[in-house]
């Protein structure tokens, strides 16, 4: 069972340490929100799965008690070695802890090999750095699912529909790789210390076929939303001079106008605009 409110204020103590905002350290301390991401993902001991940021190890013992192989990345140095002091006794063939930055490390260490079979992350991820550690984890190789813990304004932008305000480049490459399946809205009240917003676990399953954008499109895409109230058409004459028409022509067969926003393109539109026309 997840620590309680005041077992988990006297660890905290016992550890003297003073959960950092800035790494986005609201431990989790309600077993259904624990329950229900298990359930969610679907693990069971057959699984491979990357964690990121296990803090105080709630989340990670659940994993592991369900039999599955955990690999997990931990930034703060003391929260990592309390985990190797508690867990790594006890679960030394299936925990696999590295002390690490989860953007340059976004599967925890899961080694090349061991990517290319069927892997889940599971996760309550800080949101300082959700969109960069996103964005790496659709470099692929992609999991088959992710349960993700975050803050309701990150899974919004994620899961948000064209035209809206929320809707961006991160919605596109997410969308393209991964259909949205239900969640669950979860309460502030679910963590210690308790965060000023509520959070949200997002459920994303792998798509049958997904589709994966070239880096340097990525950065062609993320550049056009850094202008999004600018037309389409403009920002393309700008950009891609001597290309533009060919894009404005497959924008056109979609009905869409060179007055059309950025924030107005569909999803799979995007996608038939993955290579930028030679």
């Amino acid at each position: 069972m997840p620590l309680s409110p005041s077992s988990t204020r006297a660890l905290l103590a016992q550890l003297a340490h003073f959960p950092r905002r800035a790494l986005g350290q609201n431990f989790l301390v309600d077993g259904n929100i624990v329950r229900k991401s298990l359930e969610l993902a679907e693990v069971d001991a057959e699984n491979v799965i990357v964690e990121i940021g296990p803090g105080l190890g709630t989340l990670t013992t659940a994993l592991l008690e369900s039999g599955a192989e955990v690999w997990a990345v931990e930034r703060d140095p003391r929260l990592h070695q309390y985990l190797e002091e508690t867990l790594l006794p006890r679960f030394p063939k299936t925990l696999h802890i590295t002390l690490g930055d989860a953007v340059e490390l976004p599967l925890a260490g899961l080694p090349p090999e061991r990517s290319r079979e069927l892997f889940k992350i599971v996760a309550n991820l800080p949101y300082a750095i959700s969109t960069p550690w996103m964005d790496a984890v659709l470099s692929g190789p992609l999991p088959q699912r992710m349960v993700l813990m975050l803050q309701r304004e990150a899974a919004e932008r994620y899961a948000a529909n064209p035209g809206s305000k929320a809707f961006g480049a991160i919605s596109i490459f997410l969308q393209s790789a991964f259909d949205v399946a239900p969640g669950h809205a979860v309460s502030s009240a679910c963590f210690h210390p308790r965060p000023e917003v509520d959070s949200c676990l997002l459920h994303l399953v792998r798509r049958s076929r997904p589709v994966v954008f070239p880096s340097a499109n990525r950065d062609f895409i993320r550049a056009l939303f850094q202008q999004r109230r600018k037309q389409i058409g403009s920002l393309i004459r700008e950009r891609l001079p001597d290309r533009g028409t060919a894009w404005l022509a497959i924008l056109a067969e979609h009905g869409l106008t060179p007055q059309a926003r950025a924030e107005e393109i569909p999803v799979h539109v995007w996608q038939n605009l993955v290579q930028p026309p030679a």
